[in-house]
């Protein structure tokens, strides 16, 4: 049975009892069972979570990604979120293919592929998280690949500036820095190349090819961190370099531990600006997550990737989370990766949202 009701809220939802509050100026808890008690410092709703499900897969060359959000659901990920954590869960019962976006001919432009489809699909997303985030809702977009983040922090920046005249800051886990511009890029494939086009390293002046994203829908790169790196195109360090942008990859988790990285990077981003959490599966290991388009060895333990979550969560600064790059296709149906898969994008989503060991 869908956790969602006819009106696209979760079925039941408004029955919880919220937590008691003093007057305007009284502590905003996430979740309304109390199974978390810190206090958000920007959200008007932080009870309130607004659903995104992306079915697209356009970003990169292989098919199945589009089919996580249906697998996380039917995992049971949403009904977690409502009975467990306590959320008022707000969005749509069924995932967004975006199908009426995809033109027949999408030809490639300065390299990219499916330049179009992407373009106006992230669009629309970033249209999707923007109704949210305006609302004061925590958003939370389960992809997709990770081209999709191009939609969600644009539509998430828009909104924070908007309602709270603020900046975002990005925190971006991942094997890949995702930084590539068009003319780095070995690949064409845009879900190597979201960052550069949301810091404006990658711009272009018409809409169907990301001309669409303004100033308001940007970040800035003294904004931006980076946890896990460890597969980095050449390019893509000359960029990082270059701009001075704060990155920790798989060496320093080695040589400094996990929780001495979260600290340097949240010290970075400072405690007074929200936060966008965009997490790519494949920044575990694929020991724990083997069903992902671009796995690569010796990443970060399932442990730690949930010690993340649950260290941005505890800031009391998240506004938005990303869950990406869960391909449950790419493994056949018999076999346990896919399934260790989908659990593992699960507890990561419900440790950024409050899920707590004690």
């Amino acid at each position: 049975m869908s956790p969602f009701g006819r009106n696209g809220d979760i079925a039941g939802a408004g029955t919880l009892t919220p937590p008691p509050t003093t007057g305007r100026n009284s502590p905003r808890f996430f979740g309304k069972l109390n199974t978390s008690m810190i206090e958000s410092k920007f959200l008007a709703h932080p009870e309130d979570l607004g659903i995104v499900a992306v079915g697209f897969s356009g970003g990169q060359g292989k098919p199945g990604v589009d089919a996580a959000p249906t697998a996380l659901i039917e995992a049971g990920l949403l009904t977690q979120l409502r009975d467990e954590l306590g959320y008022n869960l707000h969005g749509h019962d069924t995932v967004h293919l975006y199908n009426d976006l995809v033109p027949a001919q999408d030809p490639p432009h300065r390299g990219m592929k499916n330049p179009r489809a992407v373009s106006a699909v992230t669009r629309r997303i970033a249209g999707q998280v923007y109704e949210h985030a305006r609302e004061g809702r925590l958003v939370l977009t389960l992809g997709g690949d990770h081209s999709i983040a191009i939609g969600t922090i644009a539509g998430t920046a828009k909104a924070m500036r908007e309602r709270l005249g603020r900046e975002i800051a990005v925190i971006w886990v991942d094997a890949h820095a995702d930084i590539n511009t068009p003319e780095t890029s070995g690949s064409g494939n845009v879900h190597g190349m979201p960052v550069s086009f949301l810091t404006g390293l990658a711009r272009e002046d018409k809409d169907e090819f990301f001309g669409w994203l303004k100033d308001e829908h940007r970040i800035s790169v003294k904004k931006l961190v980076y946890i896990g790196l460890r597969d980095v195109d050449p390019g893509e360090k000359r960029i990082l370099r270059e701009n001075g942008i704060k990155a920790f990859s798989m060496f320093d988790i080695d040589k400094y531990g996990i929780g001495r990285v979260v600290e340097m990077a949240l010290a970075h981003i400072g405690n007074d600006t929200p936060i966008h959490l965009s997490f790519d599966v494949d920044a575990l290991d694929p020991l724990w997550a083997p069903s992902t388009g671009t796995p690569v060895r010796g990443g970060l333990t399932l442990r730690e990737g949930d010690f993340i979550c649950e260290s941005v969560h505890q800031t009391g600064s998240l506004v938005a989370v990303d869950l990406v790059e869960v391909n449950p296709r790419l493994a056949p149906e018999n076999d346990i990766g896919a399934h260790e898969t989908v659990r593992a994008g699960c507890s990561l989503v419900r440790c950024a949202l409050g899920e707590s060991l004690l």
